[in-house]
């Protein structure tokens, strides 16, 4: 009977949690239901009462508007070469960075790695002068290299890849390379890359998502059209006599669909750089 009881109050105590957790889920994506439903309606939809949450006929429509507006595939592509870039330099500085931070000793390491972490707390607005000073002495106004370039050294990247190969990668697989005669690179390149692999989906994904979502640098840096990113792109939707919230929300849902293929394409090692506990 005892056992019944504890089976009962499992099974019930669960319920709830999936309960809890289905309703979190809902919430979280009713935003991006409600953006779809405003791409598919017209513009007084926005501020109709009581409000719209059935979707329209104007996708088409309101997509052809936008397509007239801006050059949305250039800007597209632009964004999708730029985060593609950022994300795979950050990932190879931020691993290499990671495994001479956890696995290497030498003089002023701890300094230097706080160093790092502090920078994180500096908000990205004051060095928004200083940083567009030197890239127009180096000539890269109006160039995605421009935009780039800031984005290369992430302290949040070095700082997951340092604790994570510090917990995943033993200190004894790391001699025993050694005393086969590997080197530094070999280790990291045979040894470290294929553990950490979770660890790089995390951070791509991390670091992609919010590449792809910064605006205030890129609308800085940018003003030729044929180098505009999504998001300076969209900015040029908006009318001050006339805003046609339908096209707008249209070209935000289709921006936001690449990211939405990026997670589902890497989720698989997303969750398990999450879960994973131990080297298999």
């Amino acid at each position: 009977m005892e056992k019944i009881k504890k089976h009962k109050k499992l099974s019930l105590s669960r319920f709830f949690i999936y309960l809890f957790l289905s309703l979190a889920s809902l919430l979280s994506l009713f935003p991006f239901y409600w953006m779809f439903v405003m791409a598919t309606s017209p513009s007084s939809a926005y501020n109709s009462i009581p409000p719209t949450i059935v979707p329209g006929s104007l996708m088409v429509s309101n997509f052809q508007k936008v397509l007239g507006q801006i050059d949305f595939f250039q800007a597209l592509w632009n964004s999708f070469l730029l985060c593609t870039i950022v994300t795979l330099v950050v990932l190879a500085i931020s691993s290499l960075a990671g495994f001479a931070f956890a696995k290497f000793k030498f003089p002023g390491k701890n300094i230097l790695f706080y160093a790092i972490l502090l920078t994180m707390i500096i908000p990205p607005q004051l060095g928004l002068i200083p940083q567009y000073f030197l890239v127009s002495k180096a000539g890269l106004l109006d160039t995605l290299g421009g935009v780039m370039i800031v984005f290369f050294l992430n302290p949040l990247g070095i700082f997951l890849m340092r604790q994570y190969v510090s917990e995943s990668v033993p200190d004894e697989l790391i001699e025993a390379a050694k005393l086969d005669g590997c080197s530094n690179f070999r280790i990291y390149r045979s040894i470290v890359l294929p553990i950490i692999l979770p660890a790089f989906a995390t951070l791509g994904i991390i670091v992609f998502t919010a590449v792809w979502g910064e605006f205030l640098w890129q609308f800085t840096v940018l003003r030729d059209p044929e180098t505009y990113t999504i998001q300076v792109a969209l900015a040029n939707l908006s009318n001050t006599f006339n805003i046609d919230f339908g096209m707008i929300l249209s070209g935000v849902f289709w921006a936001t669909v690449p990211l939405l293929v990026i997670f589902l394409m890497f989720n698989r090692l997303f969750i398990s750089s999450i879960t994973e506990g131990s080297v298999k």
